[in-house]
């Protein structure tokens, strides 16, 4: 049997953290949810069907639905859900636009550990700057600021899109999880697990520094 190497003990992890963070990028900007004033913008960013494909909600039908959706996520005590909004001209959506939204979700205070998840973009930001600029800013909040050992990434196998962009921020895949969840439409969903440990943190940063640097320019 392979040696595993010892990992660092993990000190106290804070959380949730202050309740008006915001984390700022070159591109994009990650703001706590206020569901009465980003429902509206949200509901249009993801109007688009493919967004919803292997998303573990239904596809609101309108504004109000989706807001009712943003108020259930934000009542989890162990969940942070951000709004994703433009901050960059040369994305082709005009910047202050909401572009999508992700959370800090499955958190386990006691562990030092939470799940990055519940992420969707418009279509229109697809394979853009966006997804590797939240990530890098999520990933170092939850590291450096909430003083986390573990972040984990969960998705559905079929979803090959996400686990490309899961695996190019530097993720280990960990492994499946057989029948995990159930899917909307009652199917058995078998689930891929990914994460980044503390001691790895030093060189995710680094991967996903120099990814934005050949998308977009030096990163700050």
């Amino acid at each position: 049997m392979p040696v595993v190497p010892a990992e660092a003990p993990w000190g106290p992890m804070t959380w949730p953290g202050p309740s008006d963070a915001e984390l700022v990028g070159s591109h994009v900007r990650l703001v706590a949810a206020v569901p009465e004033e980003h429902a509206p913008g949200l509901f249009h960013a993801l109007a688009a069907a493919e967004v919803w494909t292997h998303f573990g909600a239904p596809r609101p039908r309108g504004v109000e639905e989706a807001e009712a959706g943003l108020r259930l996520m934000n009542d989890d005590p162990l969940r942070k859900l951000w709004i994703v909004v433009a901050a960059d001209s040369r994305l082709d959506v005009p910047p202050g636009s909401v572009i999508g939204m992700t959370s800090y979700q499955e958190v386990s205070v006691r562990d030092a550990r939470l799940e990055i998840g519940a992420t969707a973009y418009s279509p229109a930001v697809w394979g853009s700057a966006v997804n590797p600029e939240a990530k890098l800013l999520l990933l170092r909040h939850a590291f450096e600021t909430l003083g986390c050992g573990r972040v984990q990434f969960r998705t559905d196998v079929r979803n090959e899109r996400s686990r490309r962009a899961i695996t190019g921020i530097g993720a280990e895949y960990e492994g499946t999880l057989r029948c995990y969840e159930r899917r909307l439409d009652g199917t058995l969903r078998d689930s891929a697990m990914y994460a980044v440990r503390a001691a790895r943190w030093p060189d995710v940063r680094q991967r996903l520094r120099k990814r934005l640097e050949a998308l977009s320019g030096p990163v700050d």
